[in-house]
């Protein structure tokens, strides 16, 4: 039996769009207050105490809206937001939330309480355990910055989403599907994959959505394919001290001294805190008048007049008449003795 349940449908036009989510409002409440009180507190650093008791009042105004409570506690360095009787939307202390954890991380309160807005979410991402050393981490967090901030404002264009940078921490705000984008191109980053690719990769998506034909085709094969390059050198020796054929023998060579069996040898092993001390600071002055005095060798060279063409050639001539007036005196003395 054929279906008939897949007959035409004159109100289903192309028009309606059917993942548009309308706004919560009071009305679609119908089941009344809530039964339980949510409860969301978040910790905020010593030097946000100032900024954010100057825009608490803005902040409060925003949350009254959606029928959310807020306080702020200056002596234990907290923010906490809760639901009350006039709160009728159950997303909207999770939004709350998100605001008081971007305000911690030092996001200016006029941008935060967007968060409020439907469409809107947050992403912090934790950067700091990704990359074990500090100045790699510092390098590579200046990579998501880039020159006067370039880098940041391209991503912030393509993905648009709000960004910031502050601290362990970068804050992102904006539609769910920038979000995911921004996450990938700070781990990557954080990775050591600049984000120059991703933005080249973005811009070229931007492009091709604006075409109807591509919509339902693949698009990897319009985006680039960076392959990471690897040099295949042998590693060699820095420094090779014995290049002499050896004899050879069947028993193992034997086995170096470590830094600490040198330093018994020396005696450095068993000085004492301050003698290690003062042994350190004597070796480091020693290289430090080293330089000064090849520094000061340096200078001198500036200094040392030329030699001139005159003087030089006198001196040419005087050795060249000194040494005819010595032959001649040779011959009148064997002249003489003859």
């Amino acid at each position: 039996m054929p279906s008939t349940h897949n007959r035409d449908k004159p109100w289903d036009t192309e028009e309606i769009d059917k993942w548009k989510e309308d706004p919560f409002l009071p009305t679609d409440n119908t089941s009344g207050t809530f039964t339980e009180e949510s409860t969301f507190q978040v910790l905020f650093p010593k030097y946000r105490e100032v900024y954010l008791k100057e825009s608490w009042p803005l902040i409060t105004r925003a949350l009254e809206t959606h029928g959310i409570a807020c306080t702020l506690d200056l002596v234990e360095g907290s923010m906490t937001v809760r639901t009350t009787r006039k709160t009728y939307d159950p997303a909207a202390i999770l939004n709350a939330r998100d605001l008081i954890k971007l305000l911690a991380r030092s996001v200016p309160a006029p941008q935060a309480v967007k968060i409020l807005n439907d469409g809107t979410a947050a992403d912090i991402i934790k950067i700091r355990s990704l990359v074990g050393n500090k100045a790699r981490f510092v390098k590579r967090r200046q990579r998501i910055l880039g020159p006067n901030g370039t880098t940041l404002k391209a991503l912030e264009l393509l993905t648009e989403c709000y960004i910031l940078v502050q601290g362990n921490t970068v804050s992102a705000m904006g539609p769910y599907k920038g979000l995911k984008e921004v996450r990938r191109v700070v781990l990557d980053c954080m990775a050591n994959v600049h984000p120059i690719y991703h933005i080249k990769e973005l811009m070229i998506k931007r492009e091709l959505a604006k075409d109807p034909e591509l919509k339902d085709q693949s698009w990897e094969r319009f985006l680039p394919q960076f392959k990471k390059r690897s040099l295949n050198k042998r590693r060699q020796p820095f420094k090779v001290t014995d290049k002499s054929k050896k004899v050879y023998t069947p028993f193992p060579p034997a086995q170096e001294k470590s830094k600490v069996d040198l330093q018994i040898e020396s005696g450095e092993y068993f000085l004492g805190r301050q003698a290690k001390e003062r042994k350190d600071k004597e070796a480091r002055e020693d290289k430090m008048k080293e330089k000064m005095e090849a520094k000061k060798q340096e200078r001198a060279k500036d200094f040392v007049p030329p030699v001139e063409e005159k003087l030089a050639r006198e001196k040419k001539r005087k050795s060249a008449s000194g040494d005819e007036g010595g032959k001649k005196k040779k011959k009148k003395e064997v002249a003489v003795e003859e």
